[in-house]
């Protein structure tokens, strides 16, 4: 566990991360793209962390890895490259730098490593887990080869090493459905979400998908009857749901796709109210793009990914401490099923 007072000692004898106006006011483009949802006050707090991290970025010849739910701050302010868990697995395999900074949770570190076993993968917070990624473990994979003998194991890429390289291939929630499909087999294992599983069987009804029961915190949260008193309450909203939600909230909603999908749809369609079931920074980061979407509750928040911070990116960055390491033997194979997502993805124009 990070030692907080430490951090900020030791920051303090290199930076003045003192809230500034003036950096706020010299740096007002950057602030620009988050206006809408961060204050002048919050960002004259963030703005000396994010001039800080973007020199240093440049000094160590880093770049900044972003996952879509992360906090504007991070999102808008320092990262290179944005993304859902897909974009964010093939930008790893593209980029030039030597150091990787991963603001999202572990297992997309581990991934950004697998990838790339010659370059530094920092993971500003070790304990950014998640709770998906921890429902199964390699002998989980065992088990449902023994109950489903001869189907190929699809494992989310939210999950560990340890998994992935005891699985075939690996999906997203953008490209589940089309990897799933492809396959040859009639019988699909796939791991660890049951709900995913469940919304890409109604999708691929050529198949038969078996699932592993696990599911995520902030998506499970949801429920198909939330959904109908919010449109009772508010009927012009329009509802987008993220496929790890139960499938009777993805049925309730009036539009269902991975993260990158749901930007993609609230970009094209652009309603003027748009309820995104899913988690809450979503909305927070496409916003400002969007400013002429009213953007309206829920919001259920993951707490592993808000652990990733500013001033966390900032020591990890400065000290270079937290680098994530993947036993060789496991990362080779695990390599195999990310690759073979990543090539079929591409064959099938994803």
């Amino acid at each position: 566990m990070l030692d907080l007072k430490t951090v900020r000692a030791e920051l303090a004898k290199h930076y003045d991360l003192a809230p500034s106006v003036e950096l706020a006011e010299a740096h007002k483009d950057i602030y620009a793209r988050m206006d809408r949802v961060v204050t002048p006050a919050d960002w004259a707090i963030y703005a000396p962390y994010v001039v800080a991290i973007n020199a240093l970025k440049k000094e160590r010849g880093a770049v900044v890895l972003a996952h879509n739910y992360m906090t504007p701050d991070i999102y808008h302010g320092i990262s290179d490259f944005v993304g859902d868990s897909l974009q964010l697995a093939i930008k790893a395999t593209e980029v030039e730098a030597d150091i990787i900074v991963q603001c999202g949770v572990h297992f997309m570190a581990e991934t950004s490593k697998i990838l790339n076993p010659q370059k530094t993968v920092l993971m500003p917070d070790m304990e950014a887990g998640c709770s998906l990624a921890e429902s199964i473990t390699a002998d989980g994979i065992a088990e449902m080869r023994a109950k489903y003998p001869g189907a190929p194991v699809v494992s989310y890429v939210n999950t560990t090493a340890e998994v992935k390289a005891a699985s075939d291939i690996c999906c997203t929630s953008s490209n589940a459905a089309q990897i799933v499909g492809a396959l040859p087999e009639d019988t699909i294992i796939m791991t660890p979400d049951q709900y995913l599983a469940q919304n890409i069987a109604r999708q691929v009804p050529q198949k038969n998908v078996v699932w592993w029961a696990g599911s995520c915190i902030v998506h499970e949260q949801y429920t198909a009857q939330d959904l109908k008193d919010f449109r009772e309450w508010n009927p012009d909203t329009r509802i987008i749901a993220h496929p790890e939600c139960p499938p009777d909230v993805v049925a309730e909603a009036d539009f269902s796709g991975s993260t990158s999908g749901i930007i993609d749809y609230v970009t094209r369609e652009k309603p003027q109210k748009a309820m995104l079931v899913t988690e809450c920074s979503m909305a927070s980061n496409i916003s400002d793009e969007l400013p002429e979407v009213d953007f309206v509750g829920p919001c259920n928040m993951c707490p592993y990914m808000k652990k990733i911070t500013l001033e966390k990116v900032l020591y990890s960055l400065h000290t270079m401490t937290g680098q994530v390491e993947v036993d060789p033997e496991v990362a080779d194979k695990a390599r195999l099923a990310v690759q073979r997502m990543i090539d079929l993805s591409r064959k099938l124009g994803i």
